[in-house]
Order: structure tokens, then C-alpha cells, then sequence
């Protein structure tokens, strides 16, 4: 739910059109153009709508000219979506990128006039150089433990560490199984030497490659500031310290700074991001203004009870107030015996809403790590209930898609006066869509799903609609991996569910050793888990339902539900008492 306003013309855009379509706190935002903005945005307030639409305003108003702006994000899909909302805004020629694409791009411009030659090519496989180097120093690890040693790689260049700096900071990290400290660095070494040795750079090396670039080369940093003069920066509690160097090296002496960001958000501490800095932002610039988006227009008043309950008291914490005015039911726990008596007690649970008037698309069930998709999409396969998982291929690089693409493109040449629907219809046909969908799951099933979630765009296009423009939005839709919905239940982890959204959301596991999950020791380590609970809780908009189980499997021991659980108010005896479904 979002508030209600007209579209907004792409073609004639208007300051008092761009503020209407805002409510009074999403309005303040958009007026604060100048000088350093610090937005405090909890879940489902609106935010990406009052970041684009300040943008616009600003152009609007002739405040920024649009080639001076860059929206930074972290994701080629958040990128994405941030550059087809300015488009509609009229707010087109603004630029919207990630911190590395925007680094790659400088770099690639500057390299042969600082450095000489081309910049060096990316790691094509940090895992395959990393094996490399771990054999070069006699390590001999398994797959999993070079995932880590990756990730370690990874933290300390992002930290700016040096060797020594990581070596000491080491002691208080857990370390990848089978190493020690200063293997790790040896590794390190090693890793960095390959690269040199090859002429190649990973995506940590772009940022720092950047950041030194402007630090050391005046010309660079003159140019990049003329460039660039206003900057704006998503998700910025997931900031880590090269990109918040890089972004002030960017920014030189100047404030025009807009960052928005959730600390209730902050997911991704293991990869190096901070919320520091987004809660320190106005000690960072004393005049900042420092704005708040607390109406939350996704979820029910009960869902949004249970979010604010659960991070009652934590830092940066936003009491978010529900818009929707509709009841929706309390969220229930469902405890359960086992594992596999989990899994079937969440195809009910699916069945239930589709029963009572939901789409499969509507549901999605979260759960904290990847292995428990096993038991949930056997369960739902077994019920015959759709699914697809989260991060799996894209859409529309599935093979049937791709060449459904291809042979629109070639329809849409063609001279007809056949209407959109009978030409989409004919081509999906020749892909091997039929009017009825096939019975059963599987792959062929998938494609069926694939194609009719084509032959639905086609079908929700507006009615003047010609072949190649609805051609020519495909197209634009695959580049912005603006993908069409598939009528399938949504199975994610919860770090891959952040920025998405369900009307009902089941969430699996909900069970000390899970949730949190058993390697979160310390107190930091327990708030991120709380941290994502909550991401998982405001991805409900209607309906939210929590699972546990009260056994693992064989090898496991008993477990109890999540202390996450008393906190919302939840820990009654029904849901502390198991019984089998």
C-alpha cells in the first residue's frame, strides 16, 4: 500500500505534481535538497518513492541538473528499479549505479591516462584463484573452508586493513576451519600475488583501485567533482568503510549528501557493512538534517506491532505506524515435532491461504539458511503446490524466455492488424505455451509458468498497446531485471527476501539454533540475528505465520523455540508446546 496519487507525466513533469503524490513526512524528504540529509526509513515506508521523487524534484525545480546526480545503490537489481522510477519521473538522464559499476566506470575511464595501458580484467573466479594460492602455500582445504577463506579475503580488503591490522583483528574473528591467523594472511599473500601475476583485479580491488585513484591524482578528483555534484545513497546502513572512503573522496569538501537507510536493516555485518555510519552521519556532518519515514503502508497494524516489539530498545530503532486501516489476522506460531513434520504443516498452511482466495505468487516461506529448503520443497512438491526458489536463474534468462524474446522480435517486424493479445499468443504457442496449463509440477510445468507469466504482461498491457512496444518493454525489463511474477509460492533465505515483499509470509525455524542461529555467540552476533528476523517480519503485508520444530534431525539435538518469539509477545503455551500435525 502506498499513498494515493495520480501518475505522475513522464513528459511534463511538474514540481507540485511530484510533491502530491507523496505523503507529509515522504514531502519533507523531497524538499530537503541541499546540504547534507540523513533519511531514517523504516520497512515499507516509502523510501525508494521519496528518493525518487526528491531526485525529480530537484530537477524539476532546476535545483540539480540531472547529469550532476549519482544514486548509488548496492544491488544491479535495486539499480535497476531506481533508474526505471526516474525515467517515469521524468528524471531520466540522472544517473543510478552500484558502487562498483560506478567505480569500474571511472576506473576504466582514467587507467590509461594515470596508470597507462587498460585497467586490469577482473577475476573472472576468486574461488579458483583462491584454491590456486592455497595450493601454492601447501593449505589443504576442502570447498567449503576456501568459501570462507574468500569471505575472509574479502572482509579485510572492504575493512582497509593492513596484513598486520587483520592478524590482530583475527583473534576476535572466527577463524575458517583447519587455519589459523597467520595462514589466513599467508593466503592472503598469496591470492594477491596471483592476481598481480595475471593482471587482474576482484571487486574489492575496484573500489580501492578507485578510492586511491582520487585520493592521489588530483586531476581525477577535479573531474570526478565537477561531475558529479549531488549524491544520493540507498541502504546505506550497508555501507562498509572503502565505500563510505570512496564516497567522501567523491564528495571532496562538500555536503550536498543524501543518504537513507534502515539500522534495524543491518544484515550484512559479515561482508564488512556498518551502521555507523548512517547512525553517526550527524556527528559526521554536524549540519545534517536528519529526517525520519515512519509510516509503514505494507503491512497490517498486527504485523507492524509484532516488528516494533521485536526491536523495542535496539539502536536506530523506528516505531513504524501502521496506514493500513483494514484488520488482518495476529501472527500464529505453529510449533511443531520434527523437521519433516515442519515442512508439511507449511504446505498446509499454503494450502489453507490458497483456499481461502490467495495466489500461490502471494505466499512466501523464509527461512534463515539454505539447507532448510530441502524438507519444505519436498513437502510442497508432494502437495503439489508451485514454488520457485529465490536467487535461482533469472527469469528472463530462462532458455524459453530468452527464445520467446527472440521470436517477438521477430513478430513485432512484421506488418498486422492483429491485436497484441492473438500475436503474444501465436508466438508463446510456437514456444510451446498452451491455453491450459499442464497438469503437475516439474519442468515442464516451469515453462509452462515461465511463458504464461509473459502471456499475463501481455494480457495487464494497456490497451493501445502495439507489438513492438510491448517487444521493446521485454527487452527494456530483461536489462533492468524487472522480472514478471510467476504464480509460484517464493521459498528464500532471509538475507535474499530483503527488498521484496509478500502478502503472506511463513517464516520456518523459528528455534534457538536457527533463529538465532547456534555460531551467534556474542551479543553483536544475537542483535544482527534479531536484525534479521525483523527483515523477515516486514516482508508480510497481510498474513504472517512462524514455524519451529521441536527436533532436527537424527543427529541433532532437541531444540526450543526463539527467544525471538517471547519478545513479540508470542511465547504462550500453544506456542511452546509442539504437537504433531
Amino acid at each position: 500500500m502506498t499513498p494515493t496519487a495520480g501518475p505522475v507525466d513522464p513528459t511534463t513533469p511538474s514540481p507540485d505534481a511530484l510533491l502530491a503524490a507523496l505523503d507529509a513526512e515522504q514531502r519533507t524528504v523531497a524538499r530537503t535538497l541541499l546540504g547534507p540529509v540523513a533519511v531514517l526509513a523504516g520497512a515499507g515506508t516509502g523510501k525508494t518513492r521519496a528518493i525518487t521523487h526528491r531526485i525529480a524534484y530537484g530537477v524539476a525545480t532546476g535545483t540539480y541538473s540531472p547529469n550532476h546526480v549519482l544514486a548509488l545503490t548496492f544491488t544491479t537489481r535495486a539499480a535497476g528499479e531506481l533508474r526505471s522510477r526516474l525515467r517515469a519521473l521524468g528524471a531520466g538522464a540522472v544517473q543510478a549505479r552500484t558502487f562498483h559499476a560506478a567505480a569500474m566506470s571511472q576506473l576504466g575511464y582514467f587507467w590509461p591516462d594515470t596508470v597507462g595501458g587498460h585497467a586490469p580484467g577482473l577475476v573472472e573466479s576468486k574461488g579458483r584463484v583462491i584454491a590456486h594460492a592455497a595450493d601454492t602455500i601447501g593449505l589443504r582445504v576442502d570447498t567449503p573452508v576456501l568459501r570462507d577463506l574468500a569471505g575472509e579475503v574479502e572482509w579485510r580488503k572492504v575493512q582497509r586493513l593492513t596484513y598486520d591490522e587483520y592478524e590482530a583483528a583475527a583473534s576476535e574473528r572466527t577463524m575458517p576451519r583447519d587455519t589459523s591467523p597467520s595462514r589466513v594472511v599467508d593466503l592472503m599473500r598469496a591470492y594477491e600475488r596471483l592476481k598481480d601475476d595475471r593482471r587482474q583485479m576482484d571487486f574489492e580491488d575496484v573500489l580501492l583501485l578507485t578510492l586511491g585513484m582520487v585520493e592521489s591524482e588530483p586531476r581525477v578528483a577535479s573531474f570526478v567533482r565537477q561531475q558529479y555534484r549531488f549524491f544520493v545513497v540507498d541502504e546505506y546502513q550497508d555501507v562498509s568503510p572503502v565505500q563510505h572512503d570512496l564516497l567522501r573522496a567523491w564528495l571532496g569538501g562538500r555536503d550536498d549528501l543524501c543518504v537513507v537507510g534502515d539500522a534495524s536493516q543491518t544484515i550484512y555485518s559479515f561482508t564488512g557493512a556498518s551502521s555507523r555510519y548512517l547512525l553517526g552521519f550527524g556527528s559526521e556532518f554536524p549540519r545534517a538534517a536528519v529526517l525520519r519515514l515512519e509510516r509503514n503502508y505494507r503491512s497490517t497494524r498486527e504485523v507492524v506491532l509484532a516488528a516494533n516489539a521485536l526491536m523495542r530498545g535496539q539502536p536506530g530503532a523506528l516505531d513504524l505506524v501502521a496506514q493500513e486501516t483494514t484488520p488482518g489476522p495476529e501472527p500464529v506460531v505453529l510449533p511443531c515435532v520434527h523437521d519433516g513434520d515442519e515442512a508439511a504443516t507449511i504446505a498446509r498452511r499454503i494450502a489453507e491461504l490458497v483456499t481461502g482466495g490467495a495466489a500461490y505468487g502471494d505466499c512466501a516461506v523464509l527461512f534463515r539458511v539454505g539447507a532448510q529448503s530441502a524438507a519444505i520443497e519436498s513437502a510442497l512438491a508432494r502437495n503439489g503446490i508451485p514454488y520457485r526458489v529465490q536467487g535461482g536463474k533469472r527469469f528472463f534468462d530462462r532458455p524459453e524466455v530468452k527464445l520467446a524474446v527472440h521470436h517477438m522480435r521477430g513478430e513485432a517486424v512484421r506488418q498486422t492488424d492483429d491485436e497484441l493479445l492473438r500475436r503474444v499468443e501465436l508466438v508463446l504457442q510456437i514456444s510451446g505455451w498452451t491455453r491450459t496449463a499442464p497438469e503437475g509440477t516439474g519442468a515442464v510445468r516451469e515453462q509452462w509458468e515461465a511463458l504464461q507469466a509473459i502471456m499475463q504482461l501481455a494480457e495487464n498491457a494497456p490497451a493501445d498497446t502495439t507489438m513492438q512496444q510491448f517487444t521493446a518493454d521485454l527487452v527494456d525489463r530483461a536489462a533492468t531485471h524487472h522480472e514478471p511474477e510467476l504464480d509460484a509460492v517464493t521459498l528464500a533465505t532471509l538475507h535474499s527476501s530483503k527488498g521484496l515483499e509478500w502478502p503472506h509470509v511463513v517464516l520456518a525455524g523459528v528455534a534457538e539454533g536457527l533463529l538465532p542461529i547456534s555460531y551467534a555467540t556474542t551479543d553483536d552476533g544475537i542483535d544482527e540475528e534479531r536484525r534479521l528476523f525483523y527483515v523477515g517480519i516486514t516482508r508480510a503485508r497481510r498474513s504472517l505465520t512462524m514455524t519451529w520444530s521441536a527436533q532436527g534431525s537424527s543427529r541433532g539435538g532437541p531444540r526450543v523455540a526463539s527467544r525471538f518469539l517471547a519478545a513479540i509477545g508470542t511465547h504462550t503455551a500453544d506456542a511452546e508446546r509442539p504437537t504433531a500435525g
